[in-house]
């Protein structure tokens, strides 16, 4: 017989499930047909790969977001266990979705050779798409909607389109149906008056049309509201780099992280391009503001990297993983997505974090690992203000603290500032990572993936290690 003694995270699956009791012994046949009693399976996490995240017109200036995923895909497939056959759906987050690849999941899936009839969708949430595109996997498959999913994100940066005014846009329409010599000519005139100087999508992308404040904008307003010195900012982005260049040192991504052929030269990519193992609190200091000039604290140095990559992962359930002999690199027992303010959008972890937490009846003192995103250097160190502060906790949250983690337990292998934030990738990128150091550092126990989504929401994943 297995006893199984409720933790937090499973009496939340239970109150989903709408199932009210304190214990109950279950019987193997009983455990292993929890999609028939209404129990939520255990959802595992069998695979997972990324490509080197490349600064933005860096190593994959020629590879587009398809071509990214498709390789991170393909070289998943290869080394996973898992045949194509036996995925049931792709989910994949994307936040710049080419125009000539709608539905961006589907054409990365059929170019890497998943079968024709795995219907394949994509998910956009911000810098939270290639979390969303896990937990949505995950709940397909609690629900038995699926048995295997593979799920995470894609994004080139650096292929973000430029947008024209709409009166150039209306001329360039008429072109095509302008036969005559002074019809071309009148159009031309149209042209000719109208603006033609191109927008860049990425930088309204990173501004908030709600509340009219770029990314970094938000960023400046929680450094003024929770005092966090531009000195605090870059001794954090210090060691941010120093952390990741430390990792690939000691060879702690290699398994994380594949090998990828770039053209036009086709030389091996491998390290993530971000990263400066020399960076220098002198060099970090010599760099003007970014966004708020001449008085702001937020520049290029400590701010997170623009980026091109990919991350996948391949999700089942424990059941299926077993009876196949699969791996599994661990559990995905809990998430939470919250709104917030989203002028101090880089406050969504503590929001997510906290209900996170609380539905779980677990406390930071549970937690073995974090990821929280580094969107920004003062806002992960503002979050960490906002996480140990009673008047934050009565005002914000209607309750205590939630407390905040030791720092030799929070992006012990770096983070965004030094690898990158490639924005449809990262939330995927967090749950890999964070994975990898519950088998590989702690052999086990249980670690918090967090991070702030433009717009002012948060996301956060509770994975349990094996």
């Amino acid at each position: 017989m297995i006893t199984l003694r409720r933790r937090g995270w499973e009496n939340t699956f239970f109150r989903r499930a709408g199932i009210g009791f304190e214990g109950v012994d279950m019987s193997a046949a009983v455990q292993s047909g929890k999609k028939a009693t209404g129990l939520p399976r255990d959802v595992v996490v069998v695979a997972g790969l990324r490509t080197p995240l490349g600064k933005a017109g860096g190593a994959f200036d020629k590879l587009g977001a398809v071509e990214l995923g498709s390789m991170a895909m393909r070289e998943l497939l290869a080394r996973s266990p898992v045949s194509s056959d036996d995925i049931d759906q792709v989910i994949l987050g994307n936040v710049i979705q080419p125009a000539e690849a709608s539905n961006i999941a589907r054409v990365i899936a059929l170019t890497a050779g998943v079968p024709q009839q795995v219907p394949a969708h994509t998910v956009h949430r911000n810098c939270a798409s290639g979390m969303q595109a896990i937990t949505d996997a995950a709940e397909k498959i609690q629900l038995g909607r699926a048995d295997v999913v593979l799920a995470g994100g894609v994004e080139s940066m650096t292929h973000a389109p430029l947008l024209f005014d709409d009166r150039f846009r209306a001329a360039m329409a008429k072109w095509p149906r302008a036969k005559a010599l002074p019809q071309k000519l009148s159009v031309l005139a149209e042209l000719a008056r109208a603006p033609w100087k191109p927008r860049i999508a990425l930088l309204e992308g990173l501004t908030d049309p709600t509340v009219g404040m770029g990314m970094g904008q938000t960023a400046e307003l929680l450094a003024r509201e929770f005092g966090v010195t531009r000195a605090e900012q870059d001794a954090y982005a210090l060691m941010s780099h120093q952390r990741a260049a430390a990792g690939w040192s000691d060879g702690w991504f290699d398994d994380e992280v594949m090998h990828l052929f770039a053209p036009p030269s086709y030389a091996d990519v491998h390290r993530d391009e971000g990263i400066r193992a020399g960076q220098t609190l002198q060099a970090l200091a010599k760099l003007k503001p970014a966004f708020d000039r001449p008085l702001g604290s937020v520049t290029a140095g400590n701010s997170s990297q623009i980026t091109d990559g990919a991350a996948m992962l391949i999700l089942s359930h424990r059941e299926k993983a077993e009876a196949e002999g699969w791996p599994i690199m661990g559990y995905l027992r809990d998430w939470a997505y919250t709104g917030c303010d989203p002028a101090r959008m880089g406050l969504g972890p503590v929001f997510a974090t906290h209900r996170l937490l609380a539905s779980g009846g677990l406390s930071m003192s549970d937690i073995t690992r974090m990821e929280i995103n580094e969107a920004f250097a003062v806002q992960v160190l503002a979050c960490l203000k906002a996480m140990e502060s009673e008047a934050f906790a009565a005002e914000q949250l209607g309750g205590k603290p939630i407390g905040v983690p030791d720092m030799d337990r929070l992006n012990v292998h770096g983070g965004a500032v030094a690898i990158g934030h490639p924005v449809g990738v990262s939330g995927a990128r967090l749950v890999l990572t964070l994975l990898g150091q519950l088998q590989k550092d702690t052999g086990g126990g249980l670690g918090v993936a967090t991070l702030c989504i433009g717009g002012g929401q948060g996301g956060a994943m509770l994975l349990e290690g094996c």
